[in-house]
């Protein structure tokens, strides 16, 4: 009947529907298997590529879908269409794929298209870079559209270099066909990456044809291999062998830091929690990976702290102290930099880097996104006329691109006078020296406008208005809670709490580091101590030592992703200051805000020795 079916001979005037979906679903199946069974070298695939909306699970959307036809390692036809869609494109993804939002609204629907893409794909194999992406994809788009979904087999790229092409380590679509010395010239949108993918699959056809025979055996032979885990606790005879366990039962469920420790007393490992006995059990649960020192442990004990940041910084004081063998090198798992300037060279740069700067140095930080601090950096350097280039200066007979555009004072040409540069400098350092470096920023560039305009420049006041709508963008999107300023610039006394404990710790943060902390027990001695942390400390910049780097990071961190009571110390608050915000801090969670004082002094203007008067000692506004 099937047969009939295909070539419209006899058939009975009347199927019920059962029979007919029968007979489809026969014909499918049988059609599938002798695609399978099709030698490789005859077989033809249909090289596919996808455009989505950039979202994820059931809000992705497909909006751009291009084919390439690839039979006999040849490219022949291509297809490519737009698809329309209800949600609105996130302007990110307008950038990334270069489709406009006017470009989809113009666009067919998908059930308009996406029969003809189900037609190419008939008796082919399909072709994709990362297939089970685009699988999903076009699924999910045909059952949107109430279209069936064709199912055809499907070979990825990803595994087909993974297999024959190991030594390239680099696996993403234009990275691979670089490799291949393939060249790419567009990417990103679906008909350029579907010809690429389909080159990529062709440069490695070859190699697939001598490894399988038919199109059943290529897909065996790239299907991921799926590696056992190992079980989560040894049995013998049928019976689970426990874990030796030290007695954890003295612990309590609070914040601190637990020590594991061997019979010998030796300290073993070292961790931190806030709920210290369930923390510590769970190195010795029957699914946690085993550890070297777990065997050895037989005591632990505890040092407990009054809030998580308490536990943080008593643990990496306990690591450094005590060399623990079970301890690795911590490895920062948070988003967090800092956009900071060593002054320890004649012509000091901005960079962004993980850690505050050590030495004598102005740092700015935390921050939230590295892609987005690296061009606020580039912005400043811009617009102050500060070098761009590394630490070391490379001397050089002309001046570099940003030097010929009136964006950097060349200091690399030897011909200028430091005092020049480093008054930039300090200038630039000094909107995030006085408090709010956000706001000191934007009316910086306010004023910088005005000035313009009064002087009839008006191209530079246009260049100064779009730096300034791209400035107020990143550093609303870089502020980290401390007003993008310096870390020194903000002494401040900081009460953590944990949520279900009833204690604090006080924090004294001066100089850009942590000064003094405690437990907060009681208040007698609270004024003398603000004075102590606050002794010695200079507001124009920092003497950092490098040992308490870390430390200083770890605070700056949590305080950024966490909530605490914070009271400025600029000026110096008095006794009965103090005691009215710990006392305000001691209430129940909820039942007060946090309470904040600032006036931070404008920090002096450093200069370096004078020059020979044949070096420049001026220099001309920045930009156009």
């Amino acid at each position: 009947m099937s047969q009939n079916l295909l070539q419209g001979g006899n058939r009975p005037a009347q199927w019920s529907l059962q029979t007919f979906v029968h007979v489809v679903g026969s014909v499918h199946e049988h059609l599938f298997v002798d695609l399978l069974a099709q030698p490789l070298a005859t077989a033809e695939f249909l090289a596919v590529d996808t455009e989505t909306n950039g979202l994820a699970g059931e809000a992705c959307a497909l909006t751009e879908v291009g084919a390439v036809l690839v039979g006999g390692g040849e490219l022949h036809d291509r297809w490519e269409t737009l698809v329309g869609g209800a949600a609105p494109l996130s302007r990110a993804i307008q950038r990334f794929t270069r489709i406009s939002q006017g470009m989809v609204d113009a666009a067919p629907p998908a059930d308009a298209v996406l029969p003809d893409l189900a037609d190419q794909l008939e008796g082919r194999v399909l072709v994709a870079h990362n297939a089970s992406f685009d699988r999903r994809v076009l699924r999910q788009a045909f059952a949107r559209a109430g279209l069936d979904w064709p199912d055809p087999p499907a070979l990825c790229t990803v595994a087909l270099a993974r297999r024959f092409a190991p030594l390239v380590r680099q696996r993403k679509l234009a990275s691979l066909a670089h490799a291949l010395g393939i060249e790419v010239e567009t990417t990103h949108r679906a008909l350029a990456d579907a010809e690429t993918c389909a080159r990529v699959f062709c440069a490695l056809f070859g190699r697939l044809c001598a490894n399988a025979g038919t199109v059943a055996e290529a897909l065996a032979l790239l299907r991921p291999v799926r590696r056992s885990r190992p079980r989560a606790a040894r049995t013998l005879a049928g019976a689970t062998i426990k874990r030796h366990r030290p007695d954890t039962s003295a612990l309590p469920e609070a914040p601190g830091v637990y020590l594991f420790r061997n019979a010998a007393g030796q300290v073993l490992y070292i961790g931190k929690s806030v709920t210290l006995r369930t923390r510590a059990r769970s190195h010795f649960a029957t699914s946690a990976p085993a550890e070297g020192w777990t065997e050895h442990a037989a005591i632990v004990d505890h040092r407990p702290t009054g809030s998580e940041l308490g536990a943080l910084v008593l643990e990496h004081r306990l690591i450094r102290a005590l060399r623990p063998p079970g301890n690795v090198v911590h490895k920062h798992d948070d988003p967090y930099v800092y956009l900071r300037c060593r002054l320890d060279i004649a012509f000091p740069v901005l960079e962004v880097a993980r850690e505050p700067a050590a030495g004598r140095a102005v740092t700015i930080g935390p921050l939230r996104s590295r892609a987005g601090t690296v061009e606020l950096k580039e912005q400043l350097d811009s617009l102050f006329g500060l070098r761009h280039c590394a630490r070391k200066l490379r001397l050089r007979p002309w001046p570099s691109a940003y030097g010929q555009m009136g964006r950097c004072l060349s200091p690399c040409l030897n011909d200028l006078d430091p005092n020049v540069y480093r008054r930039r400098l300090d200038e630039a350092l000094a909107l995030f020296t006085g408090g709010d470096g956000a706001s000191a920023l934007l009316e910086h560039l306010d004023g910088q406008m005005r000035e313009a305009s009064d002087a009839q420049r008006y191209e530079r006041a246009a260049w100064l208005r779009r730096r300034r709508e791209r400035i107020a963008v990143l550093v609303g999107s870089l502020d980290a809670g401390g007003g993008l300023s310096a870390t020194h610039a903000r002494p401040r006394l900081v009460l953590a709490r944990h949520e279900r404990g009833p204690g604090h710790d006080a924090f004294w943060i001066a100089g850009g580091r942590l000064a003094d902390w405690s437990p907060l027990t009681d208040m007698t001695d609270l004024h003398d101590r603000t004075l102590a942390s606050l002794s010695g400390r200079h507001e124009h910049v920092t003497q950092l030592p490098a040992e308490v780097v870390a430390e200083a990071r770890i605070v700056q961190t949590w305080l950024a992703g966490n909530d605490a009571d914070v009271l400025q110390l600029r000026p110096v608050p008095g006794r009965a200051a103090l005691e009215a915000f710990v006392s305000a801090a001691r209430q129940p969670p909820g039942a007060n805000g946090s309470s904040t004082t600032s006036a931070l002094p404008a920090p002096s203007t450093s200069t370096v020795s004078p020059t020979a008067a044949s070096r420049r000692t001026s220099a001309s506004a920045i930009g156009p």
